[in-house]
């Protein structure tokens, strides 16, 4: 049957907006392998939902740990999205010393609990009931205007919305398209200027060992980085099926925090940019992180560990075993070995989806390089992650062992704490104190580097913002992206719309701007970042414009 919609809008039409519809209501969707039923129409937001769309086939028995196929044809009823669907999760027991400590170093209060991670038991978590490995399912909220207009006229007499495709973050080991339920106020904001709005599509994807397992002994009979092409094939299906909602194939941007940040790094260097086009024309990047190590033999050690805690000799094994030891295993290899500001597991180099570093693949321009590109970073993203040992100079040194190949030479070592970042505590290098020093260096490693390599990369002809309102750490702008009303984490609601409008004004022009806001100048020659800090925004010097930057991106330290 070919792709169309199946006109089920009886009396819609005339529907206000604060109408009742009843489920039978509800438009549907024919993809031609399923048809989809919106779960229910948001009548403030004025959208539908349409949750639980697969977009791949389950990635169990024989298919777990390889690449993602394509969905079997299904269409005996008319999917209602009645099941939530989220892939297992872990989270590392750094997380429980992190929480203690953080919020007593940002007080100012003298931390006294202990500061060594191994005195902290691994508890864990109890299982979400969602939790499933058949979880490679999509979200998309589509404004009742677009959808009506696709169900009512030739497509092609219709210009198509926009669409914000947003991809996770969580340290590639927790985290699902449900995540951010403040989705909605960036849909509502996107129709402020009086149009349609955007169109807002969030993807699972596999993770921990289910979807960053890598390594040469693992790849003799696994796929690396199936956590990387399960994206990348949620990305095609938008490319293939957006349009029966009313969206763009031509405009879609995609976005991502943290993890999601560093996905869309990696799916911009993929293949060494060598491989046709990217299924999207935009990214925003907001604080891209990863740990950028191409140490295959540190893949190796992971991977023998993960066989080792489910008592198996190699994957095809693995392969037979029943969901929930697979569940509770990559739990407790997360929870218990990662250490302090590490998760384990994310993208590895491989050789092929990802050939090298991706500041490696910038600098050597091997990358998709037609791209509109915004980034975003906040102004402390290392504080998180650092462990609270680097108060003192062993403490450091700890942190450069366990995240560093170790095999690095002294120089390197040297290098790295006495000239990039010395032991000065006079704020001349921008720290105060050991945790300060240890934040900056994982900061600049693990997240604001890659922000300048991105910059640099596409001719400073980018967008960049800082996020600057105290304290400044990981992920504090979220709740500002994702406003919807007011929020305690959100001290500033004219902020939050801001940069709200600057978003969905990007995702519709390739130009963020805001009526209530300055004006997003290009970063360009003078590296210029537009700061938001919680009584002003600003233009200032790109931090990560930096000496710094240009070492790590070099890669010496591998």
């Amino acid at each position: 049957m070919a792709q169309k919609m199946v006109v089920a809008l009886v009396g819609l039409i005339l529907c206000h907006l604060s109408c009742s519809i009843s489920v039978e209501e509800m438009p549907t969707v024919d993809l031609g392998y399923e048809i989809y039923r919106a779960s229910y129409f948001n009548e403030t937001g004025a959208f539908y939902n349409f949750s639980n769309i697969r977009y791949a086939a389950p990635p169990t028995g024989n298919r777990r740990f390889r690449a993602p196929h394509l969905p079997l044809t299904n269409r005996s009823v008319i999917q209602d999205a009645s099941i939530g669907r989220v892939c297992p999760q872990a989270y590392p027991k750094w997380f429980t010393l992190e929480g203690a400590f953080v919020p007593d170093y940002l007080s100012g209060i003298s931390f006294n609990g202990s500061r060594n991670l191994s005195s902290y038991p691994y508890i864990p978590t109890p299982l979400d009931p969602r939790t499933t490995e058949d979880c490679l399912f999509l979200d998309i909220l589509v404004p009742k205007m677009v959808l009506e207009q696709t169900s009512i006229r030739k497509q092609v007499d219709q210009r198509k919305a926009p669409v914000l495709v947003w991809i996770y973050g969580g340290g590639y080991t927790f985290g699902d398209k449900t995540t951010q339920t403040g989705a909605p106020g960036l849909i509502r904001r996107s129709m402020n200027d009086g149009n349609d709005g955007v169109i807002f599509v969030a993807f699972n994807y596999r993770l921990g060992a289910f979807g960053w397992l890598a390594g040469p002994e693992f790849e003799k009979d696994g796929n690396p980085n199936a956590g990387l092409l399960d994206q990348q094939m949620a990305l095609e299906w938008v490319q293939k099926y957006i349009h029966l909602f009313g969206g763009d194939r031509a405009r879609v941007t995609v976005f991502g925090e943290s993890a999601g940040g560093g996905s869309i790094l990696h799916q911009i260097t993929a293949y060494g940019g060598s491989r046709g086009k990217l299924p999207f024309q935009q990214a925003l990047l907001q604080s891209p992180g990863f740990l950028p190590l191409p140490d295959r033999e540190r893949q190796d050690r992971t991977f023998k560990r993960m066989l080792d805690i489910l008592n198996v000799t190699s994957v095809e094994e693995a392969r037979t075993l029943p969901s929930g030891e697979l569940i509770s295993g990559n739990a407790y290899h997360i929870g218990e070995f990662s250490y302090y500001g590490d998760f384990t597991f994310g993208p590895a180099v491989d050789g092929d989806f990802v050939p090298a570093l991706p500041g490696q693949l910038l600098m050597n321009g091997r990358f998709h390089n037609s791209l509109r590109i915004m980034v975003g970073s906040n102004s402390d993203e290392g504080l998180l992650f650092i462990t609270p040992e680097a108060l003192n100079a062993s403490g450091y040194e700890l942190y450069l062992t366990e995240n560093l190949p170790p095999n690095l030479a002294e120089s390197i070592r040297q290098y790295i704490s006495d000239e990039l970042y010395p032991p000065i505590f006079n704020g001349s290098y921008g720290y105060m104190d050991g945790i300060g020093r240890g934040a900056l260096t994982l900061s600049d490693f693990s997240f604001q580097c890659n922000t300048d390599y991105v910059n640099r990369a596409f001719g400073n002809h980018t967008y960049a913002y800082r996020f600057s309102i105290p304290p400044g750490v990981h992920a504090e702008d979220l709740p500002y992206t994702f406003y919807n009303g007011p929020n305690p984490a959100v001290l500033n609601d004219t902020v939050a719309l801001i940069l709200q409008d600057y978003i969905t004004s990007f995702a519709k022009t390739g130009h963020p701007v805001s009526k209530i806001g300055p004006s997003f100048p290009l970063h360009g020659e003078n590296t210029t970042v537009l700061n938001i800090d919680l009584d002003n925004i600003f233009e200032m010097r790109d931090p990560a414009a930096s000496a710094r930057c240009r070492w790590w991106q070099r890669g010496l330290y591998a």
